[in-house]
């Protein structure tokens, strides 16, 4: 049984005009890229659970939201957020190579919150700017920055989906929250 979500069909201009019922970090978020003077675009709707789900938000959006992926090495010692396209498999060993950290695994969900301030579902390159011991690695798909002028993502809440030209992302949001990236390629499935 397919279970209807909220979509609001607007799409905004940078920060919501009402701010009641939003949680502080939305509206730290909104704050922090309103101070760096970084534009962005908004849409609202239900919390999303799936990629699939986000489709409709992607087209109103006009580009799609960003699978992030919040991983650990076996030791808990080392994190890394994940950006890849939403429709690309996730495979670890893909990954590991790549970054020389093996047995890679899901991070669990207090690591998520506390590194990032985030809950499952609302995982987000913008949780970078509430990681203030760098304790998390970021590594980018070369699939989501080539070519792709914008990139979509949540504002530390998944009730919300903002647009935001890629170029702002890492040259501005990035250093300002003292953050590098590695980029990787991860293979499309055969």
């Amino acid at each position: 049984m397919d279970t209807e979500f909220y979509i609001n069909p607007v799409l905004y201009h940078g920060r919501p005009d009402h701010t009641a019922g939003r949680l502080p970090k939305e509206i730290r978020t909104y704050d922090l890229l309103d101070r760096l003077q970084i534009p962005y675009d908004r849409v609202d709707h239900d919390a999303l659970p799936t990629i699939e789900a986000c489709h409709q938000v992607d087209e109103i959006l006009g580009t799609a939201v960003c699978k992030n992926l919040f991983l650990t090495n076996a030791q808990k010692t080392r994190f890394y957020l994940l950006l890849m396209p939403g429709p690309k498999k996730f495979k670890t060993k893909d990954l590991s190579h790549q970054i020389g950290s093996a047995r890679l695994s899901f991070a669990g969900p207090e690591y998520l919150e506390k590194y990032l301030d985030l809950t499952p579902g609302s995982v987000s390159i913008l949780g970078l700017m509430n990681d203030h011991q760098n304790q998390v690695q970021l590594i980018i798909d070369q699939d989501v920055i080539q070519g792709h002028p914008y990139i979509g993502c949540h504002p530390c809440i998944n009730t919300s989906s903002l647009r935001i030209k890629t170029a702002d992302l890492l040259e501005r949001f990035l250093p300002a929250v003292h953050h590098d990236y590695l980029l990787v390629n991860l293979p499309e499935e055969s």
